[in-house]
């Protein structure tokens, strides 16, 4: 038993934070086991009673610290995904570079993981030419399943049996602190994992914690190390952001700290503006108010408001040099779209909602004939609308526009006929009549 712990400490990287297990008692961390969903209760009491050690884990044991109510909750365990799955009647194993166990209790699902452990001297190869690691998936102890994790408060392991929370770094003291801290050396932990800039910047302002002075130093050199994220988990990393329920704070993070370049480059021109910045924080703080409230954010609705000041500019330039309007209006969207592309992989599937709600602006000025009632019928009128609101409270369209159609849909069909704008008809030259 010496000669394999001996054995395990030297194989240990150099570079690997070792933590001081501190036990917090239920006076100190505040916490109730009734705050814990009952699945997750079972999944750990059934992994504990079967002599295994199974905790709640990460942000669920943060958000209770702070007062927030977890979204979900996760639990570690010492128990292998094979040892798991037997445990537990109804779970599945899923992953394939590193297995986890989702555990099904109705309508809810707990993922379970294995404490994972963190890089050998003889896996050091397998990082890229920037230090991000390509390859880390081995399973080990507590103790390096706390110091593989990124920030202090997200590496508290809660045990709802006895009631006491096990912190190898302080992370209760940072909560407390209001204080965001990264375990190990900053650079060295973006290096592997650029991702993890974002993250700071998405706790800090989802949690109201402050930066290390530290934890943030790096962050403005390191930016470009985002270029090497895949696209598909950048893009996911910023819609978590942006659907945080701190959108606005997030995004003024990510402009503070100089993040948001290579994300959303067309960021510092909207913002730049008076009225681009006003439409920004309306439509960020709006999304923020839907998530507080439970209710549904179109993912391709956020983004069309963060892009729309870029496509109403080039929209513009097309339509001076003598191009029609709507086809000026639909390769102003296309450009756009593209040059966005470029750096954060806007998901195809959202261009359909983006250039439809895009499209539908010119329509709300025409208010005579059947066009209104049309517009009204239209699949996508209701987000449309609402864009359109946006639009006409940061003062870019005149309110009484936005208020017509308010007005529009809640009167009946003769009051709405009545309220029709007379359309002006071009006025015709006489002619004389023949002799």
């Amino acid at each position: 038993m010496i000669r394999n712990f001996i054995k395990k400490v030297l194989r240990r990287s150099p570079d690997v934070p070792v933590g001081k297990l501190r036990v917090v008692p239920a006076s100190q961390h505040g916490i109730h086991p009734d705050a814990i969903s009952p699945c997750a209760l079972r999944v750990t009491k059934t992994l504990q009673e079967a002599g295994f050690k199974a905790y709640i884990v990460g942000g669920a044991v943060r958000d209770l610290l702070v007062g927030n109510e977890p979204k979900d909750f996760d639990v570690a365990t010492d128990a292998t995904p094979d040892q798991v799955r037997r445990l537990i009647r109804r779970s599945r194993v899923i992953g394939r570079r590193f297995q986890i166990v989702h555990a099904m209790c109705h309508d809810e699902v707990v993922e379970v993981t294995t404490f994972r452990g963190s890089a050998r001297e003889d896996d050091r190869q397998q990082t890229d030419e920037h230090g991000r690691l390509t390859r880390d998936n081995v399973f080990g102890s507590i103790e390096e399943d706390a110091a593989r994790r990124d920030f202090t408060v997200n590496a508290l392991y809660y045990d709802p049996i006895r009631n006491e929370v096990l912190d190898y770094f302080h992370g209760v003291a940072d909560v407390h602190a209001k204080r965001l801290t990264m375990i190990g050396d900053p650079a060295t932990r973006y290096r592997e994992d650029p991702v993890r800039m974002l993250r700071a910047v998405r706790f800090s302002a989802k949690l109201g914690l402050k930066l290390d002075p530290a934890t943030q130093a790096p962050i403005r050199e390191l930016a470009d190390l985002l270029l090497n994220v895949p696209e598909s988990r950048l893009f996911d990393e910023i819609l978590k952001l942006l659907l945080s329920g701190h959108a606005h704070a997030c995004v003024a993070r990510l402009r503070a700290e100089g993040l948001h370049h290579d994300l959303l480059p067309l960021l510092d021109l909207i913002l730049d503006q008076p009225q681009g910045e006003k439409f920004i924080r309306q439509s960020l703080e709006n999304t923020d108010r839907r998530v507080s409230e439970d209710k549904p954010v179109s993912p391709g609705f956020l983004f069309a408001t963060l892009l729309w000041h870029p496509v109403l500019d080039a929209w513009k330039k097309r339509q001076a040099a003598g191009e029609r309007p709507m086809p000026a209006l639909f390769e102003a969207m296309s450009d756009i779209l593209e040059t966005q592309r470029r750096k954060l992989a806007i998901p195809r599937r959202y261009d359909a909602v983006m250039k439809e709600i895009w499209s539908l602006q010119p329509r709300f000025e025409q208010r005579s004939g059947q066009r209104p009632f049309r517009l009204l019928e239209h699949p996508r009128f209701r987000a449309a609308y609402d864009f359109m609101l946006l639009r006409a409270d940061s003062g870019e369209i005149d309110e009484s526009i936005a208020d017509w159609w308010t007005d529009f849909q809640q009167v009946g069909l003769e009051e709405r006929e009545a309220m029709l704008i007379a359309e002006e008809k071009p006025k015709r030259s006489r002619r004389r009549g023949r002799r």
